[in-house]
């Protein structure tokens, strides 16, 4: 009996270990986790941008915006 449940054991070792990912699998799954952040930072880095282009947009108005009330002033 106690040979048996060693036996078993061996042969649910072995089937865990063949059952886990080899070398090619591992080197893909690298590879598209490589691909998955990359394109994660590149969607960071054009919301960055697009936020900076909003504030630059506020920043060009309120600019205008001072302009336009000093030209008031000055010209009364």
């Amino acid at each position: 009996m106690k040979t048996l449940a060693q036996i078993l054991i061996v042969a649910g070792l072995a089937t865990m270990l063949a059952c886990g990912p080899n070398k090619e699998q591992l080197a893909e799954q690298a590879r598209l986790d490589s691909i998955r952040i990359a394109d994660s930072i590149a969607l960071v880095e054009a919301e960055a941008i697009r936020i900076q282009d909003s504030i630059n947009a506020v920043l060009a108005e309120q600019q205008r915006i001072a302009d336009s009330i000093a030209a008031t002033v000055t010209g009364k």
